[in-house]
């Protein structure tokens, strides 16, 4: 009997045993994802935090060298010598708040993608428009800007709405999206590339095409220059401004998105774009 007892009793006390373990084991693994969470959420604030702090790392050696192609009014053109706009503006304010210069490079519109590619500017700021395919080879910055896109005519034109574009020449600005749209809905026998929209602008006025698709404002700054054109009534496209970074390059994106998001709350963003397009010709 005593022997029964003693084999009943050590059963029990390994039962005991294993139930303690089970618990502690629930206690431990219960408090695992608790601290994990709490340690990443910390990580996470430090990172939003430090972003704008951790920029010069991230930029060329103390600089912030950008891509643009200065002949895009009011976002990007030149005064004598120097590039300014609603774009360079933006970017100098980005550049004073991560502690760097600005550099401007003016280039082809359509190098800017490749040289954010390679590494040799660190942005691209252009009146860029967020698109799927170019999503694709670079990352975007939050937007800082939306725009619509026009169709520019002679006054006497024959077109009169977007329907009417079908089976006309059509001029843009090369690797823009008014020439991806252009090619898209009207066919690529039909579209005509230039490297400048000014270019393309003084096709139209020379009649070598029939329209021209660009964004709303240096449609208008282009009218108001060149007599015997208007922009029609209906746009062609919204769209929405972000800025061009290296998809090798999150830090760098991280922190111009935390210097855009003050630039936003102090109110300076809005300054700058009313600056160049008053809130009358919007």
């Amino acid at each position: 009997m005593k022997n029964i007892k003693k084999i009943l009793a050590a059963v029990l006390a390994g039962a005991m045993l294993i139930a303690c373990a089970a618990c502690d084991a629930k206690d431990k693994t219960d408090s695992t994802p608790a601290e994990s969470t709490a340690s990443t959420e910390t990580a996470s604030t430090a990172t939003a935090d430090n972003a704008v702090a951790q920029a010069p790392k991230y930029a060329s050696e103390g600089k912030l060298v950008m891509a643009t192609n200065a002949s895009f009014p009011p976002y990007e053109y030149y005064e004598e010598e120097k590039i300014v706009g609603i774009d360079a503006e933006v970017a100098a304010l980005i550049a004073e708040k991560l502690g760097v210069e600005l550099e401007i490079k003016d280039m082809e519109f359509g190098s800017i993608i490749g040289a954010v590619q390679t590494g040799s500017v660190d942005i691209g700021m252009a009146g860029m428009t967020v698109t799927e395919d170019r999503l694709k080879t670079i990352d975007f910055t939050d937007s800082y800007a939306t725009a619509v896109q026009v169709v520019i005519v002679k006054e006497d034109s024959e077109i009169a709405s977007i329907d009417d574009l079908q089976g006309k020449k059509i001029g843009v600005q090369e690797s823009t999206t008014g020439d991806i749209y252009a090619t898209d809905d009207f066919g690529e026998e039909n579209v005509s590339r230039y490297n400048k929209g000014n270019d393309a602008v003084a096709a139209l006025v020379s009649g070598v095409v029939d329209a021209v698709i660009i964004d709303n404002e240096p449609a208008k700054a282009f009218v108001a220059s060149a007599s015997g054109l208007k922009i029609l009534d209906s746009s062609y496209a919204d769209e929405d401004y972000a800025i061009a970074v290296s998809k090798d390059n999150k830090g760098l994106t991280d922190a111009v998105n935390a210097a855009l998001k003050e630039l936003k709350e102090d109110g300076s963003l809005d300054a700058i774009i009313e600056k160049y397009i008053p809130s009358e010709d919007k």
